[in-house]
């Protein structure tokens, strides 16, 4: 939950670039991040896979003003319009980019391949049609904001009561992992975006670091079949709750430009 996607680096900085606060150059290097390379096949125009490069610029030819993130999950078809061949494609990929202005999508396949320890990563983004529509259950940061407030207070009770939180020095020690990958969600965010949306993201990747760690240490103190029911009834609203700020914080953008707030 809390590892950053690529669907949010791609739009993320996807945005800047189509508003003119940053570099192709510095676009991509911040998308591919620490992988080994980023294509994009099934482009309109274009007949094999192309770099990151030509294919923002071929959005923005084609009409794309704006990228939005969809971070769907079985039952949650969270930032998707359709159809249905695309939701299928971003559903099983777990995540999609969304052009706004352009009926056009992105899914990612990931392919790795090397050794533990040099794993290379090579991704290939699948431009399909999309439908313009109102994507679906994204809130505004407003309602992000407070639903995840509300969301971290509850799961943190929960979890305390049923002893699944986890403690001690390896508990501890993944926390203090956790902690600094979130701080580096200040770095995720691209120039342009605004600093709720950056608040908005922090707090989502807080309380997905504590369902991460509430799935990762098994069973916890939850031994009986109705305490593990519970653990699960806990986390699963909790999940979604982070997975919509998550989105909506990315969309802030194009969400700000719609209403004419930029």
């Amino acid at each position: 939950m809390l590892t950053e996607p690529r669907s949010g680096r791609l739009a993320a900085w996807g945005n800047a670039l189509l508003a003119g606060l940053v570099s192709p150059d510095e676009a991509v290097l911040a998308i591919v991040g620490e992988d080994a390379v980023h294509r994009v096949a099934g482009l309109p125009g274009e007949s094999a896979p192309v770099g990151l490069t030509l294919a923002l610029g071929r959005l923005r030819a084609l009409g794309a003003t704006g990228l939005r993130v969809a971070l769907p999950a079985p039952g949650h078809p969270l930032g998707l319009s359709g159809p249905p061949e695309f939701n299928a494609r971003a559903l099983e990929a777990e995540e999609a980019v969304i052009c706004h202005g352009a009926a056009l999508g992105l899914v990612p396949e990931v392919t790795e391949a090397g050794p533990a320890g040099d794993v290379h990563v090579e991704v290939v983004w699948h431009c399909l049609a999309v439908r313009e529509a109102p994507p679906a259950d994204v809130p505004s940061l407003g309602e992000a904001e407070r639903e995840l407030a509300e969301a971290l207070r509850e799961a943190t009770e929960v979890l305390t009561r049923l002893d699944v939180a986890a403690s001690g020095p390896v508990a501890a020690a993944a926390i203090e992992a956790y902690r600094a990958r979130a701080e580096r969600g200040r770095e995720v965010l691209a120039p342009g975006y605004p600093p709720r949306a950056v608040r908005v993201l922090e707090l989502a990747q807080r309380v997905g670091a504590l369902v991460s760690l509430a799935y990762e240490n098994g069973h916890g103190g939850a031994v009986s079949a109705a305490e593990m029911a519970a653990r699960a009834q806990a986390l699963l609203p909790v999940e979604r709750t982070a997975r919509r700020a998550q989105v909506a914080a990315y969309n802030a953008i194009v969400e700000e430009r719609e209403r004419g707030v930029r």
